[in-house]
């Protein structure tokens, strides 16, 4: 294929995409407008005894309005996948009921940001950019892509690293509790107090325990949901624990005693663990950096003693 065929080519492929984005606008104005006169004929006919809430609109909440009209149109029909977009959303600290619609329309919006970007690409690719034009373009489509799932695995993991260290202190703490005769449901609120400063993500889940439990939802549920709110192996296990001693009658106080002691001694291995797989952490930031030092401190002085003895 010549030059000039792939000129055509490419600027073809150009006018459909800035059509098409342009046609994508025109509707979601249009869409706008009409939401707006929906809107205003609404509040026309609301009483006149509403009152507007005193103080300045946030700044985000435009943009997140924004976010969630344009998720309306993206969002998920089928009920399994946005139960686990949804159990994704909280384990990364979304909380509202609103958080999958927005979650679904900042991607949206990615996606169009990334097609605009890729669009004003195109004439450097055209003019003879060549590889930089299209790794920037490449760039575009991959941050839009996995950007905003990367966002919320970072927050996840983030988070995970907080519920992996709180969680041997809340044991410890429930053990205390239930043994100074507390009952779990107590023990749990009494735990929820002490920790809110040293863990407070952790905390806002145990919070919801504690509003199911006062709810009236049973214990073994309300710790099942507290488990999978977490999303941690040792919540589930912790859950399931609890719900095996309540079918077979055991003491919980000792149970609690055994389970703490076993997630103290994973805690210690875990920091064991991270210990020894210290010095293969180090070695390339030695080689890469402290060695050239050392080697130039060591040579440097050769050199210079080498040229005084043999001059040119």
């Amino acid at each position: 294929m010549d030059a000039a065929r792939l000129h055509d080519l490419m600027v073809t492929a150009g006018s459909m995409l800035v059509a098409i984005a342009v046609l994508g606008a025109l509707g979601a104005l249009i869409g706008e407008v009409r939401l707006r006169l929906r809107r205003r004929d609404r509040f026309a006919q609301a009483p006149s005894t509403l009152v507007a809430p005193a103080g300045s609109p946030s700044l985000i909440e435009p943009v997140k309005d924004a976010f969630k009209r344009l998720g309306h149109h993206t969002a998920v029909r089928d009920p399994a996948k946005l139960s686990v977009l949804r159990n994704k959303l909280i384990q990364a600290g979304f909380f509202s009921r609103e958080a999958p619609v927005i979650y679904l329309g900042a991607r949206a919006a990615a996606l169009v940001a990334a097609t605009i970007g890729v669009v004003l690409v195109l004439p450097l690719v055209v003019k003879g950019g060549g590889a930089a034009a299209v790794c920037i373009a490449g760039s575009f489509a991959l941050m839009a892509m996995m950007g905003p799932d990367q966002v919320l695995n970072m927050r996840r993991r983030s988070r995970e690293r907080e519920y992996a260290d709180g969680f041997p202190d809340l044991l410890d703490l429930l053990v205390a509790s239930v043994e100074a005769g507390l009952s779990l449901d107590a023990a749990v609120s009494r735990c929820t107090d002490e920790l809110a400063r040293r863990y407070p993500n952790l905390v806002i889940h145990l919070r919801f325990l504690v509003l199911e439990l006062r709810a009236g939802r049973s214990r073994k549920e309300a710790w099942s949901g507290f488990a999978d709110r977490l999303g941690f192996d040792d919540a589930r296990a912790f859950a399931t624990m609890l719900r095996q001693a309540e079918d077979m009658g055991t003491s919980l106080g000792e149970t609690l005693t055994v389970f703490s002691r076993d997630m103290r001694a994973k805690r210690m291995l875990r920091a064991e663990e991270k210990a020894l797989a210290l010095p293969a952490k180090l070695t390339v930031p030695l080689i890469l950096f402290i060695f050239p030092c050392l080697m130039g401190v060591l040579l440097l002085p050769v050199v210079y003693r080498m040229m005084l003895v043999f001059p040119k």
